[in-house]
């Protein structure tokens, strides 16, 4: 199984936190940020990490090197010198996708099983993507999902809708064919065709029971070495 690990935003909302380290290796819980992760999808059964990055991405590749110490194959690509967006830069990684990947974001910890999504979506030919969604009701961040039965009805990011309950948790299974039929060198974000897919009703929903965690901000940051403190 391959997971993708978007890994190459500038992470401004954190100041001078990340002037010198990437977001991923920042410290949390005593060990940088990526290694909490990497030891969540290795122990979820994946085998094989892409991980584009981009600020100080010399770091990271210093850090992980070929994933072995994990337990993983891993490999780093740079999202290159134009800002793609986040489905941009699965496009721009396209020789590297498996015809089905789970692609994450490298600032979420989720504590659930990261295959879930893969297998659900493999076992339903007629999906292109399924998504983890959380049951948010606008306690963690505003929530942007509508959900009916096994499916994404609507995906509206930034949205106060009262009508959306649920959150994209952060962790989408996809197909490789959608990201091969994106315009190369387009910047699209993974929201616009995670709403597209869920308008032709093409994304089925997987449901995550306990809350997700991101370190996009310093709140972020001390919510989860809160947490991992007490794992």
């Amino acid at each position: 199984m391959q997971i993708v690990i978007l890994a190459g935003g500038l992470a401004t909302r954190l100041g001078t936190l990340t002037e010198r380290v990437p977001k991923s290796l920042l410290p949390v819980a005593g060990k940088p940020f990526l290694a909490w992760q990497l030891e969540l999808v290795a122990r979820a059964g994946f085998d094989r990490v892409l991980l584009l990055t981009g600020h100080l991405s010399a770091a990271i590749r210093a850090f992980t090197g070929d994933g072995r110490s994990f337990g993983l194959e891993l490999r780093c690509l740079d999202d290159g010198p134009e800002l793609l967006g986040t489905a941009g830069a699965l496009r721009h990684a396209l020789s590297e996708l498996e015809q089905t990947f789970l692609v994450t974001y490298g600032d979420s910890y989720l504590p659930f099983d990261y295959a879930a999504p893969l297998r659900d979506l493999r076992a339903h030919s007629d999906a292109l993507g399924t998504m983890a969604v959380f049951e948010n009701q606008g306690r963690w961040d505003a929530s942007n999902t509508c959900v009916s039965g096994e499916l994404v009805t609507r995906y509206e990011k930034g949205s106060r809708d009262p009508e959306l309950t649920f959150i994209d948790y952060g962790a989408t299974a996809l197909r490789r064919e959608l990201i091969a039929a994106l315009p190369e060198g387009e910047a699209l974000g993974l929201d616009q065709l995670q709403a597209r897919l869920a308008g032709q009703g093409r994304l089925r929903a997987y449901r995550a029971q306990e809350r997700f965690y991101e370190i996009g901000s310093r709140e972020g940051l001390a919510e989860l070495d809160a947490y991992l403190a007490t794992r």
